[in-house]
């Protein structure tokens, strides 16, 4: 099968590849009809994810078609159509309980980064019966595909961590996929303000039609000025860290309000200041969190209701065999104002 290969920091290829087998009762085989490209395969790609080693099928998002399954998978049969979720879960282990199914003991973020994962014809899925979601008949698979990974993350580790209440203000630092996910479902909330920061006009153009009600360029350095004077000073009451940079992490720390909430989303590859001697007075509170997609049966619940357009976060489709202009797109987004790329496999 064809499959898109890490080969090493800043080295990837698409390669023949042999097909998955079943390696245990409770896995599935899907075959992928679509998958994506997220900003965490550009952070393994950077070396920043040390667990992902060269050798490793890039992806963990995706929707397919179950083409075989273990003895021991009773939720599903071959031949259904399927929504895979980023993070593998047994349902049985002390993490699993607390529903923390990124802490799975036997599972967690594993696809793509410590087993084979979805940007390939063919994927294996263990614990099949709760790492899968059916897919409704009439679905949009394209939408689907976004339920995989970027909107439970910006839910789970930005809305829900922040504790995005009604009336309160809320900036979203990175107007990337991940901060625009976090921006569409902090409304499920009704918060009074939210003030994307980004250093992309056409992002910041998107965010405005999502549902912004202010944005600010950060360009000049001068973000941090910028949000405090859009708040009377008072800074914002939830700041979520959407890039994974040092310089967006202490922008939170420097707009962050009394008794507010930073919830780092972004995924960190070198260390960050914590200004305490800024914050330790500040009854503040700091939240990380790796997804743990307990909020995917609501969110596609919400979907297939289609109160919610998870789609418009599509801006780019390609076919499997060009997966590396893929990248390339995605990797380029100021130029390319690429959001999530569809990849029909």
């Amino acid at each position: 099968m064809k499959a898109l290969v890490y080969l090493g920091p800043g080295k990837k290829a698409l390669q023949d590849c042999p097909t998955p087998e079943i390696a245990a009762s409770t896995d599935a085989i899907v075959r992928l009809t679509k998958t994506t490209i997220c900003g965490t395969d550009l952070h393994i790609l950077k070396g920043d994810v040390p667990t992902c080693t060269p050798g490793r099928i890039l992806g963990h998002e995706g929707v397919g078609v179950i083409d075989s399954v273990g003895s021991g998978v009773t939720a599903f049969k071959v031949g259904d159509r399927v929504l895979i979720s980023c993070i593998t879960a047994c349902g049985k282990c002390e993490y699993c309980r607390k529903q923390m199914y990124s802490h799975c003991t036997t599972g967690g973020w594993i696809l793509g980064n410590k087993i084979d994962g979805t940007q390939a014809e063919f994927v294996r899925i263990p614990h099949a019966d709760t790492s899968l979601y059916p897919i409704p008949e009439g679905a949009d698979e394209e939408a689907l595909v976004m339920l995989s990974d970027i909107l439970p993350t910006g839910f789970e580790c930005g809305v829900l961590n922040g504790k995005v209440a009604p009336g309160n203000t809320v900036a979203i630092v990175g107007a990337g996929p991940i901060g625009l996910a976090s921006l569409l479902t902090a409304q499920f909330f009704a918060p009074a303000e939210i003030i994307m920061v980004d250093l992309d006009d056409n992002r910041l153009e998107v965010a405005k039609r999502f549902g912004a009600t202010a944005t600010v360029n950060s360009t000049d350095g001068k973000a941090a000025e910028a949000v405090m004077a859009l708040t009377g000073g008072r800074g914002v009451d939830t700041a979520i860290e959407a890039v994974g940079i040092p310089a967006t992490f202490e922008l939170c720390e420097q707009i962050i309000a009394p008794g507010g909430v930073i919830a780092n989303v972004g995924v960190h590859g070198v260390k960050v200041d914590l200004h305490l001697e800024n914050l330790w007075d500040r009854n503040i509170t700091i939240t990380t969190r790796l997804v743990d997609t307990a909020s995917t049966p609501m969110l596609l619940n919400i979907v297939k209701s289609n109160k919610f357009d998870a789609k418009q976060l599509i801006t780019h489709r390609f076919k499997l065999d060009t997966i590396l202009d893929a990248y390339e797109t995605f990797g380029h987004a100021a130029d390319t104002h690429a959001l999530k790329v569809i990849i029909e496999a």
